[in-house]
């Protein structure tokens, strides 16, 4: 392995190697560097010279073949010598999949960015993780990219993770094609995917290519527009043949192609007058057509194929090519901060003034890797640029194309690109400029976590460790919170689900060395009185010398709710007395035995609440008297007195809101009923496909519930939940409770 201050040097360029990309390929593994070589970036990656760009990220439900459909798009347009398995059964992996965990779960876990060229164009791809989990990498992959490519599986069509991405296309604007993969697996069928995209995502939708066999049979795909067919040869479908339409097949071309001209017809206007007029409308009124529509998000062009039997995708790169947007064609909008962010137009010109985002950060052996998209401007090596957050300014030292793990170093970036950067220390989502504007870039959606695990270092050496990896963590996700839990001072760590908090702490492990004892969080419970109770205590302690004497009468009543938020405090301390059988400089010290009575209950040990003390009179003793006496005396009298005031653990009770598919509904209802929740309201959308269920349930009963809902809903359920009240706990649970807390009090005293 290089150290961190080597950069690889590759041998002087020849003739031969001049002509041939492929020599000059990474072949170091990250963090090593290498140099761009000037030649190959001129001949491949300039500006001046390539007049098409895109930026693509692909997005699909986990499994669905993304990462290896991106696998055969950088082996068939030379970034890669070789197809690898995505599992890495090889022992090398997909290219794009470069964590170990990665690897060994055969998931995408963090979304990777590479580049390639197709034909003209230069074309920068992230490669996103299809579980729910993960979402924030498929949501900040989406805010700064121009087009999508939505796989879909040709035997399971739209799952739930693909309803997720949908929403998330919607929500940016993002404008897509649709990739129906796997149509050589068994049960495979086009049709109904697409049926599903139209009636399920709401899209108008329509095929673009069919294919020519499925299942065991297929072979390729027949091209609707250039009425031409394409066989997929050679070792790994490198080669691509063009021949005729199968006369099987041509009565389907016909009827496929002029469903495609009527979903056209109804929203654009050149092929509807067409239409209207009955004329034919010719491949180039079709192409051009399409990219309209596919721009404006009108329309979604659907390929074909199967990535793992390496078919179909050269001519799903064609259609990125033809149909996807230039970084200039797709609206983005800054704000700008001189004007109550009033929403402004990026030009995408590299003359004009710097605007970028950075979107993602990275910890490396380097330091932070910040992954910037460029609007409009350009980065220039040794420039300065300003964070116009803070208005720190910054010094350009290095600038990478990044290529999954690997990185290629360059000199300057332009408006529509994707690099990434060492020595920016920002934030998420941080705005830069060269100093000339006040422009800020809109931030993206994070989700709410919906689950938390306690989480605790197994050796206490590894402190340090176990605080470094939750920084860098939370730096990198913004969906992973950590908070010390202020009464049980635990550390929570919250997440998107389990598998997000297990790749989390198997990376604490593997990267930072630190075992980590993780388990439900401590519920927050906390007792309360039913019954008023007096009291009339003596504390009289002798042990040569002065003793301690102080004696306190008084009663203890419970508070209502209205009369605790009135207070603005749980608990309430009035002193009655008369006279000065307790000296006036002992009631602070009275208040103070208060507060430690109600700092850890009788029953469970818990914070109390609800509870007002009231002091009516007492003793004292000239000589034994003291703070610490009437303070220790006040503790004992309330404590003992509790116990026959009919003492209750009290639980937190959270309100939970649940959005769920109109079928699922009884299911999900029993599985309320079964975690003690009380439904509060269900309401059904307008057209009656999905319902919100807003339901009152102990958060003691809510551990695992995310799992829970996904199974019960087939990946389609959503949650969230807020803290509602607490409430006394059943009688059962509270002997339960009284039990774990008097065995734990015993074990600490016996130790």
């Amino acid at each position: 392995m290089a150290s961190a201050s080597v950069l690889r040097v590759l041998p002087k360029p020849t003739l031969a190697t001049a002509a041939s990309p492929l020599l000059y390929r990474a072949t170091c593994q990250f963090p090593c560097i290498r140099p761009f070589p000037s030649f190959l970036q001129s001949r491949h990656f300039s500006s001046e010279e390539i007049i098409k760009r895109r930026n693509i990220g692909i997005s699909a439900h986990i499994d669905s073949g993304k990462t290896t459909l991106t696998e055969r798009i950088l082996f068939y347009t030379g970034r890669i010598k070789a197809i690898h398995d995505v599992r890495g059964k090889d022992g090398v992996g997909a290219k794009m999949d470069s964590m170990d965990l990665e690897r060994e779960k055969g998931i995408t876990i963090q979304s990777a960015a590479t580049f390639c060229r197709w034909k003209d164009a230069h074309i920068n791809i992230i490669d996103t993780p299809g579980h729910v989990d993960f979402t924030i990498e498929v949501e900040r992959a989406l805010r700064v990219l121009d087009g999508g490519i939505l796989v879909l599986c040709g035997v399971s069509g739209v799952q739930s993770q693909s309803l997720t991405v949908d929403r998330q296309m919607k929500r940016y604007n993002v404008p897509r094609l649709a990739f129906i993969n796997k149509l050589d697996r068994q049960g495979s069928n086009p049709w109904k995917v697409i049926e599903d995209l139209r009636n399920q995502l709401k899209l108008n939708a329509s095929a673009v290519q069919i294919p020519m066999g499925l299942e065991d049979k297929h072979e390729g795909v027949v091209d609707l527009i250039l009425n031409k067919a394409y066989t997929f040869d050679g070792e790994k479908g490198e080669k691509v043949a063009v021949g005729d339409v199968p006369e099987a097949m041509i009565d389907l071309v016909e009827t496929k192609r002029l469903e495609l001209i009527e979903r056209l017809a109804d929203v654009d206007e050149e092929i509807g007058e067409l239409f209207l007029m009955e004329e034919t409308p010719t491949a180039e009124d079709l192409k051009a057509a399409i990219r309209r529509q596919t721009v404006a998000c009108q329309f979604v062009p659907v390929f074909m194929g199967s990535a793992f039997k390496n078919k179909g995708v050269q001519p799903l790169l064609d259609g990125v090519i033809d149909y996807l947007p230039e970084p200039i064609e797709k609206p983005n909008f800054a704000l700008d901060r001189n004007k109550n962010e009033e929403p402004v137009q990026v030009t995408c010109k590299k003359e004009d003034s710097l605007l970028a985002l950075a979107f993602k950060l990275e910890e490396t052996n380097f330091g932070q890797l910040t992954y910037m998209r460029i609007y409009q401007g350009m980065l220039k090596k040794g420039n300065q640029i300003v964070n116009v957050s803070d208005g720190k300014k910054i010094k350009l030292a290095r600038i990478v194309r990044m290529h999954s793990n690997e990185m290629e170093e360059i000199d300057e970036a332009h408006a529509g690109d994707v690099v990434a950067m060492f020595g920016v220390d920002c934030r998420s989502m941080d705005t830069f400029s060269d100093g000339g504007m006040n422009l800020a870039m809109s931030s993206m959606y994070v989700p709410e976590p919906v689950m938390s695990l306690a989480v605790k270092p197994a050796d206490s050496k590894m402190q340090n460790n176990f605080a470094k990896a939750l920084t860098k963590f939370t730096k990198e996700d913004p969906t992973l919170r950590v908070r010390v839990d202020s009464e049980t001072k635990e550390t929570v760590l919250s997440g998107m689900g389990e598998l997000h908090l297990e790749v989390y702490i198997e990376r604490m492990r593997r990267e930072y060395n630190v075992d980590c004892i993780s388990g439900q969080p401590n519920v927050n419970y906390k007792e309360t009185i039913a019954a008023k109770s007096t009291f009339d205590w003596l504390h009289k302690k002798q042990s040569g010398g002065a003793g301690q004497y102080a004696k306190v009468k008084g009663y203890i009543e419970p508070m209502t709710e209205e009369e605790v938020k009135e207070l603005g405090k749980p608990n309430e301390f009035k002193n009655r007395c008369i006279g000065t059988n307790i000296p006036p400089e002992y009631y602070p010290s009275c208040e103070k035995g208060m507060n430690d009575a109600m700092a850890e209950g009788a029953l469970v040990g818990c914070e109390v609440e609800r509870v007002r003390v009231v002091l009516e009179d007492g003793a004292s003793h000239a000589v034994d008297s003291s703070d610490m006496a009437f303070r220790i005396c006040m503790a004992n009298a309330i404590r003992d007195t509790m116990k026959k005031a009919q003492p209750s653990v009290l639980e937190p009770v959270m309100t939970v809101e649940i959005e769920i598919p109109a079928e699922f509904q009884g299911a999900v209802t029993a599985s309320l009923s079964r975690r003690m929740g009380l439904i509060e309201n269900s309401e059904m959308n307008d057209d009656g496909s999905g319902l919100k269920i807003v339901a009152q349930v102990p958060l003691a009963n809510m551990f695992g519930y995310s799992t829970e809902l996904r199974s019960l809903t087939q990946g389609k359920g959503e949650f969230s939940m807020e803290y509602f009240k607490h409430i006394p706990v059943p009688r059962n649970t509270q002997d339960e409770l009284m039990a774990k807390y008097k065995m734990e009090r015993e074990a600490k005293e016996a130790a």
